[in-house]
């Protein structure tokens, strides 16, 4: 699926969440359902990037603060993402310091670099891979490429909105994206470290995209 599609898809799935969340601040709670069906996915993905496996306790403290604080959000659906995924690294991080536990991915120094995009290859590479695979995979890198590449490519954040729930320049997120997924590129690639599982399962993979999964 090519990313211009990818992108037509996002839009409209933003559309629909919208209208669903302007239901759910009206106090339609089937119209909360299918907001929290659309956005749990990715924001589960993300938290578990940062916590493992304590992922499910934490997004649902993240969920109990976004029905509460629902009432006061104003924006879209792409606005909804990003609030929810900054309600949910607060929650995350929070969670850490309890646990006096580090992040499950390491520092990596800011970065002010300005570098094009063109993540086709990266992301053709994250494709051939369950959903486990990939977030234990993304779990490898620092961990400003990794929190970008989750807010980009799992929680389907844009790159402005990404550096807002990071707290970064929108270059320094991007630049940290653009590693993160050509390092993933390098890694999913036949000669990378899980090159061999990646080439067995190509095919495969290629027709079940877009199965959801």
């Amino acid at each position: 699926m090519g990313t211009g599609e990818e992108q037509r898809r996002g839009q409209v799935d933003d559309v629909e969440l919208g209208d669903a969340v302007e239901r759910a601040r009206q106090g339609d709670e089937d119209a909360f359902a299918v907001v929290y069906r659309m956005v749990q996915p990715g924001l589960l993905g993300y938290v578990r990037g940062l916590v493992g496996d304590d992922a499910e306790d934490v997004a649902s403290e993240a969920w109990l603060e976004i029905a509460r604080d629902l009432g006061r959000f104003r924006g879209d659906g792409a606005g909804f993402r990003g609030w929810t995924a900054v309600i949910a690294r607060h929650r995350a991080l929070d969670h850490l310091r309890k646990v006096k536990r580090r992040p499950r991915v390491t520092l990596l120094e800011q970065d002010v670099l300005h570098l094009p995009g063109g993540h086709d290859t990266a992301d053709a590479a994250l494709e051939t891979l369950s959903t486990r695979e990939a977030l234990e995979t993304i779990g490898t890198l620092p961990q400003e490429q990794a929190e970008a590449v989750l807010l980009r490519v799992v929680v389907g954040l844009d790159g402005a909105a990404t550096a807002r729930v990071l707290g970064k320049r929108p270059g320094a997120v991007r630049t940290s994206a653009y590693r993160g997924l050509r390092r993933l590129a390098e890694q999913l690639s036949p000669g990378g470290r899980t090159g061999d599982r990646v080439a067995d399962r190509t095919k495969k993979a290629r027709r079940v995209r877009g199965d959801g999964a």
